[in-house]
């Protein structure tokens, strides 16, 4: 089968066509038709991926409830993994696809978001009061559906959407139809979530909207866009999200390239491309990167109990993925995974849903969040009828406002504040602190995997690091330094059963002496044990960048907290002896302490955010470790 003749035969005599995928990568001239049966696996970790045979082996339909595969909670709405067995795989040149594919209007009826404009807005202030407000994490997305009903076959008003969305859509990083039998998806991702090819995993966060019709683009409100705190604050912090991920699928974590401008028909966005080496088996990289923070939130595992808090419906496919497996030449392993973002789910009986979602910050308005959720949606609703077409085609050529001057200037700005580690290659050993070799560190996780990007760092300056959960830290002999990590929640509870594992934990540590360095959360409980009062900051500090005094020294620092400590001097006594602050002069909000034997920030110092950060860690590892010497080109000079 070199056309589509025989699936649009089939729908064209009312027969069923059998399960098949269209698919049409970023840039491609050619659109991949992939055939074979569908079949359902319990696991990621049971996608069959074949030994033999270079090519397309799997194409998994991964729902949103598959994130209780890590533990983490949803709404189950109890939709299977599915994955269609690819039997047949041909690559059809794209001017045939849109010859073959019916060019026709989608008609619909019904049609209304299911939470209107006023009760979205309602649940977007809850969040930010009460999520954001109270520490339980820096971003949230919440979602809402667009619903309708088809009118005539749904499967030939699926394939006209998609022709539109080829002839129309335009930076999608995949344009595609699955027609498994008993549903259909079709739509134009932006963004890859995860690939794996030659042993090089890649991400792409994306995040910031810049809302047009399709029409000129004005330019000034371009650059304005790109110069918006809340937007650049957005970007950075689904950056530090997906490092986080790729600090654990990746050998070395993740290196930082870009920021691009990603330019659609109705729409732009802003992106960075992150890259490491893996060896992991594609499977496991799927499952330790569900799903992406861009469509749910930080940190992770509370985004997911936000979400199941605030939306009280499962998901279905909106934010899971498109999972295509299969092997290259050299029998390696391989992955693409898009979002299932700005994606149409269609039942046999026409029903229609087109999720959408707004990442809410700490800067968001409930107006700008409302007109998010339509502007994300134009583009998959224009091709079903249910909004106005851009006025440019996408095979037309169009002017590309990445390539403009200022707008590339405005994008490399935004690299300045961040954290050279993150943007550089880094040659093992290159920032090893002398004194270091042999020793050994342990990483306690209070449920924020900022600890796996932590962990490089410590990594990088010559330690060696085990990471586990607070929920069993395991036993502490042999470790040279224990690291009490950040995570979500009020430090001032007494009852919860995180907060009181780890005030446990650091009252052993400080009682035995073992050096101790606690951050953010860690940072927190440290500071009530040696009595400092903590507060609930008037404005949340979660995703943001300051220069603070640090010892003596400013330093450019990231935080993620809504929770601080306060002090009145700079050296207060406490119950292990005299502790040295480091404070805000105007509220006494302290930043860092530190004792005989323990230290703690408040702020995250393997953030892309720290500037300073691989600084920070290095002089408190001379001051808890015996004070190992700093090579003259090491990462005291570094950051």
């Amino acid at each position: 089968m070199t056309r589509l003749s025989d699936p649009l035969a089939a729908v064209g005599a009312g027969r069923d066509p059998g399960p098949f995928a269209l698919v049409r990568r970023e840039g491609a001239d050619h659109v991949d038709l992939f055939t074979g049966p569908v079949r359902t696996a319990g696991r990621l970790a049971d996608l069959p991926l074949p030994e033999d045979g270079a090519g397309p082996h799997t194409l998994a339909l991964v729902p949103f409830r598959q994130v209780t595969e890590r533990g983490f909670e949803c709404v189950d709405d109890g939709l299977p993994l599915e994955f269609l067995a690819v039997e047949a795989h041909r690559r059809i040149p794209l001017a045939e696809v849109l010859d073959d594919l019916p060019d026709a209007e989608v008609r619909t009826r019904d049609a209304g978001f299911d939470i209107a404009d006023d009760e979205y807005a309602a649940i977007v202030e809850r969040v930010l009061a009460d999520e954001i407000g109270r520490g339980e994490g820096a971003n949230f997305v919440i979602h809402r559906t667009m619903r309708a009903a088809v009118q005539g076959d749904p499967l030939a008003a699926a394939l006209a959407a998609l022709r539109r969305l080829l002839l129309r859509e335009r930076g999608a990083y995949w344009t595609f139809l699955v027609h498994t039998g008993t549903r259909i998806l079709v739509g134009a991702s932006p963004e890859r979530h995860v690939s794996v090819a030659d042993g090089l995993v890649e991400m792409n966060p994306i995040s910031g909207t810049f809302r047009h019709r399709g029409e000129t683009v004005d330019r000034a409100e371009l650059l304005r866009f790109l110069h918006d705190e809340k937007e650049v604050e957005e970007l950075y912090m689904v950056l530090d999200e997906e490092l986080k991920m790729m600090a654990v699928v990746a050998e070395h974590g993740g290196q930082v390239v870009g920021p691009y401008l990603k330019e659609m028909a109705h729409l732009a966005h802003t992106e960075y491309l992150l890259a490491g080496r893996c060896s992991r088996d594609v499977r496991d990289v799927l499952r330790e990167t569900m799903f992406a923070p861009t469509v749910t939130g930080s940190p992770m595992e509370n985004a997911c109990r936000v979400i199941a808090r605030h939306e009280r419906t499962g998901r279905r496919y909106y934010a899971g993925v498109l999972a295509l497996l299969g092997r290259d030449e050299q029998g390696r392993q391989t992955l693409d995974a898009p979002i299932l973002i700005r994606t149409a789910e269609i039942s046999p009986t026409g029903a229609l849903r087109v999720p959408v979602g707004a990442t809410l910050v700490r800067h968001s308005t409930t107006a700008g969040e409302v007109a998010e959720t339509h502007a994300k949606a134009a583009g998959v609703l224009a091709a079903l009828g249910l909004g106005p077409d851009a006025p440019r085609s996408a095979t037309e050529p169009a002017v590309r406002y990445a390539d403009d001057p200022e707008v590339r200037a405005a994008l490399a700005a935004r690299n300045a504040p961040l954290a050279r580690f993150w943007l550089e290659q880094r040659e093992p050993g290159a920032l090893a602190l002398r004194g270091l070799a042999g020793r050994r560190a342990l990483i306690v996780d209070g449920e924020d995997t900022f600890t796996g990007m932590l962990a490089h760092q410590l990594g990088a300056l010559g330690l060696a690091v085990t990471r586990r959960d607070w929920p069993d830290p395991g036993p502490l002999d042999g470790y040279d330094l224990v690291v009490v990590g950040p995570g979500p929640g009020d430090p001032r509870d007494a009852t919860a059963p995180k907060m009181v594992a780890l005030r446990a934990l650091l009252t052993e540590l400080l009682a035995s002496g073992r050096p101790t360095l606690a951050v953010c959360l860690g940072h927190q409980l440290l500071a009530g044990l040696l009595g400092l009062p903590l507060h609930r900051r008037d404005a949340p500090y979660q995703g943001l960048p300051r220069d603070v005094p640090v010892f003596g020294t400013t330093r450019r620092v990231g935080f993620y907290a809504s929770f601080t400590a306060r002090a009145d001097a700079d050296r207060v006594a406490g119950p292990y002896g005299p502790v040295e602050v480091s404070r805000d002069p105007a509220d006494g909000a302290v930043h860092a302490l530190r004792g005989a034997g323990f230290a703690g920030v408040q702020f995250h110092p393997e953030s892309v955010l720290s500037q300073d950060g691989t600084r920070v860690l290095a002089d408190l590892l001379g001051h808890l470790l015996d004070r190992p010497a700093l090579s003259a080109h090491g990462a005291a000079d570094r950051g």
